[in-house]
């Protein structure tokens, strides 16, 4: 991978928290081959990272979280069948790794969140955009599909008759209209957004790690509509042997703020 690709990815620390930056705001952050492996790769070594409690993402700069792919790259990398396999595999390995994600994740969007960035928002766990967000999926424009991967988020999210309206209508709406679609928690000012997220961010990275995961795991399982294993059911009282469940009530009668270590 060349310098400037690994550039389309960054990556920024502040403690227990990551952000995750789209980083091509000349193309209001447009997606391009490389960069849907790199985010994959990105996604999975933060997963992996045990010191990490939350992870961000988001679009270069505030006029764009990603209008999804470049367009300009269909000619060369998805003129055929045959190469669109080939770029789906890495689209679907990327979301399979942001869904897959172990720790919270949360899209800071600003601007527009079109196509494959509202794919890719969709994909985490929580989302909070600004008033003037403008969301949106009009592939049908282009004749082209939203393979499965990419369109059971939205359908969990919004249901299969707003999944379904989003993408026959192909309209760009609002900031108000996704919230009441369901496809973001929570809309604010566009100069607070990313306060909002930060703040937001902080008070996961502030609870028990483990407890966070165990959660993010319950509700992908509950989601899933599969019975309940005896394993599984004895899994939710772990967490009674956790040096965090100790530190946690501890705190809680010294009425301080717990320190938790995330074992």
């Amino acid at each position: 991978m060349t310098d400037k690709a690994a550039e389309t990815i960054l990556v920024e620390r502040e403690g227990a928290i990551a952000t995750v930056i789209l980083n091509r705001p000349h193309k209001l952050n447009a997606l391009t081959k490389p960069m849907w492996k790199l985010l994959g790769e990105t996604m999975d070594r933060l997963s992996a990272d045990d010191s990490v409690r939350c992870v961000i993402l988001r679009g270069a700069g505030e006029k764009s979280f990603s209008p999804g792919n470049d367009i300009s790259e269909f000619e060369t990398e998805r003129s055929n069948r045959e190469q669109a396999i080939a770029y789906g595999h890495i689209m679907h390995e990327t979301a399979r790794a942001i869904a897959d994600c172990r720790h919270p994740t949360l899209a800071q969007i600003h601007g527009i969140c079109v196509g494959g960035g509202l794919e890719i928002a969709a994909l985490c766990d929580m989302r909070i955009c600004g008033e003037s967000s403008r969301f949106g999926a009009p592939i049908k424009n282009l004749g082209l599909v939203m393979a499965y991967p990419e369109m059971e988020p939205l359908i969990h999210l919004a249901g299969p008759s707003v999944a379904l309206e989003i993408l026959y209508e192909g309209r760009i709406f609002d900031a108000a209209e996704a919230k009441d679609k369901r496809l973001v928690n929570r809309v604010v000012a566009d100069d607070r957004v990313a306060d909002e997220c930060r703040e937001t961010a902080r008070r996961i990275a502030d609870g028990a790690p483990l407890v966070a995961r165990w959660h993010k795991k319950f509700a992908r399982k509950l989601m899933s509509g599969q019975p309940l294993s005896e394993q599984e059911y004895l899994e939710c009282f772990d967490c009674f042997d956790t040096e965090d469940f100790r530190i946690g009530y501890k705190a809680f009668l010294a009425k301080a703020k717990p320190g938790f270590v995330g074992r």
